[in-house]
């Protein structure tokens, strides 16, 4: 199979601090991936690295088959559109010189559908980048990646700036364009309720490594909340790994992959939401999904 975007191994330096450390993962065709992790884990470089614009320290990335920086006849960057976290324009083009830019720069260029969005938006087309709002820049950024007919597209924390309104119809957007067309998107945000609407695919950095990447489906099928009490008496459950342990006076409450089977009385599972298995990562830096193994609970 070629995957839309496969990293093996990736690592990214700047001088001494690394932003990247071996990081290995897959995203078939036609999937929408929530890019997540805390500031400064390593997603815009990710990003940068996947659209060609950074080159790895180490490893490989590629996109749609190829290395994004390879310059052959037909280069990859053509079929990917990317929208950086500042969403760049030239401040003293008007909105409908940023679409003719687009139009003389790209073959599969769709003049007619980004003249349609920028109008839908109500932004005027004969006013200055300069002169917009910041959540009328970002969805005209929005409109040159999407009028690339790209195959992937690359977006650097695209809902930020934009209202709650605007953000329900991007996202409804994305996900008629993946169903019409196949395209493959990797979406960085904070914003996980507005992600776990749309994403069936999950990457979750933190510190520069990837900690979690698989089908967001099979994650939450595989990761359960145990609570029980705070003296658990050695506890122990075959097949399941403590993600994070939380032990308060008088209950101890724990993420973990893998089913238990039969619990203790006084023990209660549940299922987690894709924000609750998030925190429950990110709260604990080193934790991976690991070998499944014997759990001993806090006594």
């Amino acid at each position: 199979m070629t995957y839309a975007l496969e990293a093996v191994g990736l690592g990214k330096r700047y001088h001494r601090t690394r932003a990247l450390d071996g990081c290995s993962f897959r995203i078939e065709p036609g999937r929408v991936a929530a890019l997540i992790g805390a500031n400064g884990a390593g997603k815009s470089t990710l990003l940068h690295l996947a659209a060609g614009l950074l080159r790895p320290t180490e490893g490989t990335v590629t996109v749609l088959g190829r290395r994004p920086r390879d310059q052959a006849a037909d280069p990859v960057v053509a079929r990917v559109g990317f929208v950086a976290q500042d969403a760049p324009l030239y401040p003293h083009l008007t909105v409908a010189e940023h679409l003719r830019l687009g139009r003389r720069l790209n073959r599969r260029w769709d003049q007619a559908t980004a003249e349609h969005r920028v109008q839908e938006l109500a932004i005027p087309l004969d006013r200055r980048a300069g002169r917009l709002s910041g959540g009328q820049r970002t969805q005209v950024a929005l409109t040159l990646a999407l009028g690339k007919r790209p195959e992937l597209i690359l977006l650097d924390e695209p809902l930020a700036s934009i209202d709650p309104l605007a953000r329900r119809q991007f996202l409804r957007e994305l996900m008629q364009a993946t169903a019409a067309g196949g395209v493959t998107v990797m979406l960085s945000s904070h914003l996980v309720t507005d992600l776990e609407r749309v994403c069936d695919h999950l990457v979750l950095l933190n510190a520069g490594r990837v900690q979690v990447a698989g089908d967001i489906e099979d994650l939450l099928d595989s990761h359960r909340l145990l609570v029980g009490p705070a003296a658990a008496g050695g506890l122990v459950l075959p097949g399941v790994t403590v993600v994070h342990r939380s032990v308060h006076a008088r209950q101890t409450s724990l993420w973990v992959r893998g089913r238990p089977g039969p619990l203790p009385p006084a023990w209660q599972e549940s299922a987690l939401s894709l924000e609750e298995l998030v925190l429950a990562y990110l709260a604990e830096p080193r934790a991976a999904i690991p070998t499944a193994g014997p759990l001993e609970a806090a006594s």
